[in-house]
């Protein structure tokens, strides 16, 4: 995604903006600091963070810091992932205060990542890496992990001023930390400042004359690898950087909430090993995937490394598998149909059994029930496929799969327990956090596996704490608030799903409708998500296609219209409460190639909502339209 650059408006000065900053802070809408999924009725993903910046800097212009005017600024990014309105108005604070674009700063909540997000462009450019630091440097870049597993090279200069640093054939980064947020201007000789800052993560500076690449692909590792600094963190940073004091940092009792939140993931899936938390879903996701990398150099050296993927499910995901394979020569992404008239099972034993005849290590990523069709496989028939016996060409038996399953739609299936229908198998489970976990109030997301995978739970917390990606201390606070509520309030949403779902088919029977069926639901598959093709009308495929396209956002727009106090147009689900509506192909598929989108429909209902107004409005839906 291209983010225009936003120059800086030099007619005011820096302290002029320090000072509207410091103005802006006790205004800031409530949802600044609480929402973690992007409102899509404000949001253009094309400009998203240009659009932001832009209005932000009228309303500098007008001095206007009113809160009713700061919540009508555009979404800014799509996640707290890319980015949110605070990190963005740190990154202008500081853009203003050194005078470059705002697009060139980039903040994140892991210290070790931007520097992977260099050292990877810098790969795939095929340009040299200097990594400058004062002080200690974390202990991840000095082990030969980086180089090893993600196949990053670099070289290693200490030293305690960059002013005198002679040339470099590439590109330099200087690793410096802070008690106080400050913008550190740019030296001769470095390309980019990393300014880490205490708990609170830090602030990537790039060099204005980079190729704008450098911009846009920095960006993208910390959309699908980490996080931006979390908004509560931000508030901190940007409380320093206005008042110029040192960082303070609310005392939190971090290990009772670390322990607690273990416990209750323990206590909800019957995993018998500790859980790992990370400071999202995908960044649980990478240290998986990383963690398996690892292994399998380890354990399977030379041999091919095949990550198999649904080409349709959560648009991270798939994109974040490629991301990693095109990385690292022997690493490969392997498609695995699952949806519609593809069975999970069969194309897991059709893929398993040519990747034998490979002598491949196959690691199978695949969500249950599925997103967006809500499948659930023949879980039996699954296991079978899993634990299958299969043989190389020279008769020596074939590496046996490891199954990474997303568990996000229905997080309380005890899968890896010892009775668990995959607790005999090669497991582990995931999800993420800003659904059911946290009700939508943070975005961590944890893994758990079972004793099966003891040994590579080892290495996914290897690289989940070296990528410093874990949960923050206010993460492990508010899962350990909201876990424990969690199994009643999928139970409640179910429920709220299951009636909706009932009433429109009644109401619109020719609308094929995706979710569990009530055997599903009594072996425990009770989501709260569901998926709609509407019926559609025309001559030709073309013209179906557009009219049930148009016919959906007509269905979204007056839901929203109706009941905007409750139904959201977002991709989430999960939450404490209101009903949330979404067009995948346009939002969580947003990577996914286009053959493999779904312009359909996606509704997810919480535990707290006016059900019956959403019948009526459902009802004037089908009298309009329908």
């Amino acid at each position: 995604m291209l983010q225009q650059q936003i120059v800086p408006d030099k007619s005011m000065s820096y302290n002029d903006s320090k000072k509207y900053i410091k103005q802006v802070l006790p205004n800031i809408p409530r949802d600044w600091i609480d929402l973690t999924t992007h409102r899509l009725d404000i949001y253009n993903e094309q400009f998203a963070k240009s659009q932001f910046l832009e209005q932000l800097e009228l309303l500098y212009e007008e001095q206007n810091t009113s809160e009713s005017a700061l919540a009508q600024l555009p979404t800014a990014y799509d996640y707290i992932r890319l980015g949110h309105p605070l990190s963005c108005l740190l990154e202008w604070g500081f853009a203003k205060k050194i005078d470059i674009p705002a697009s060139h700063v980039i903040s994140f909540s892991s210290k070790t990542i931007p520097v992977l997000a260099v050292l990877r462009k810098n790969l795939l450019e095929k340009r040299a890496t200097r990594i400058c630091y004062t002080g200690e440097l974390p202990e991840f870049l000095k082990s030969e992990t980086i180089k090893s597993v993600y196949g990053y090279n670099y070289e290693l200069f200490q030293t305690d001023s960059t002013n005198t640093l002679e040339r470099f054939n590439g590109d330099t980064i200087w690793i410096n930390y802070h008690t106080v947020v400050h913008a550190t201007p740019m030296s001769q000789n470095v390309d980019f400042v990393l300014n880490c800052y205490d708990s609170l993560g830090c602030v990537l500076i790039l060099r204005t004359g980079l190729d704008y690449s450098y911009v846009n692909d920095i960006q993208h590792v910390r959309r699908r690898e980490t996080i931006a600094m979390t908004p509560a963190h931000t508030m901190t940073a940007l409380q320093s950087f206005v008042n110029d004091v040192s960082i303070t940092i609310k005392p939190t009792h971090h290990n009772l909430h670390k322990q607690k939140v273990e416990q209750e993931i323990q206590k909800v899936t019957l995993s018998p090993l500790k859980p790992l938390v990370g400071s999202s879903g995908l960044s649980i996701q990478y240290a998986i995937m990383m963690g398996l990398v690892d292994h399998a150099i380890e354990h399977h050296p030379g041999k091919a490394i095949k990550f198999i993927v649904p080409p349709n499910c959560y648009g991270g995901t798939n994109d974040q598998a490629r991301r990693v394979a095109v990385c690292l020569k022997n690493v490969e992404v392997v498609d695995l149909p699952v949806d519609g008239d593809n069975d999970m099972v069969q194309s897991i034993n059709t893929v398993l059994d040519r990747l034998a005849i490979e002598d491949a290590v196959p690691y199978i990523i695949a969500e249950i029930p599925t997103n967006p069709r809500v499948e659930v496989p023949d879980l039996d028939a699954l296991k079978k496929a899993l634990i299958t016996s299969r043989l190389t060409p020279d008769g020596s038996r074939a590496i046996a799969p490891v199954f990474i399953l997303d568990q996000t739609f229905c997080p309380n299936v005890h899968f890896l327990s010892d009775q668990g229908i995959l607790g005999d198998v090669q497991t582990i489970s995931y999800a993420s956090g800003s659904k059911f976990p946290s009700g939508g109030r943070c975005t961590a997301g944890y893994c758990v596996g079972n004793q099966q995978t003891a040994v590579l739970m080892d290495k996914i917390e290897k690289h989940l704490v070296g990528c410093d990606n874990e949960a923050t201390g206010l993460q492990y606070e508010i899962l350990a608030q909201q876990l424990p509520s969690m199994n009643a309030r999928i139970a409640a949403a179910y429920k709220n799903t299951r009636d909706f779902v009932a009433y429109i088919e009644e109401q619109l029977p020719s609308a094929k409708i995706n979710f569990v069926s009530q055997d599903l639901a009594q072996q425990g598959f009770t989501p709260s998500v569901f998926s709609l093709d509407l019926p559609t009308r025309g001559n030709t495929a073309e013209q179906k296609e557009s009219y049930k396209r148009s016919l959906n956002l007509k269905l979204i727009n007056l839901m929203i219209n109706e009941i905007p106090d409750e139904s959201k147009f977002c991709v989430s689900y999960g939450q404490l409460k209101g009903c949330y509506w979404t067009i995948p192909a346009t939002s969580t598929q947003g990577t996914t190639k286009e053959g493999d989108k779904d312009y359909i429909v996606r509704a997810s209902l919480s535990p707290d909502l006016d059900l019956d107004r959403h019948k009526k409005v459902f009802r004037q839906f089908v009298d309009q339209f329908a």
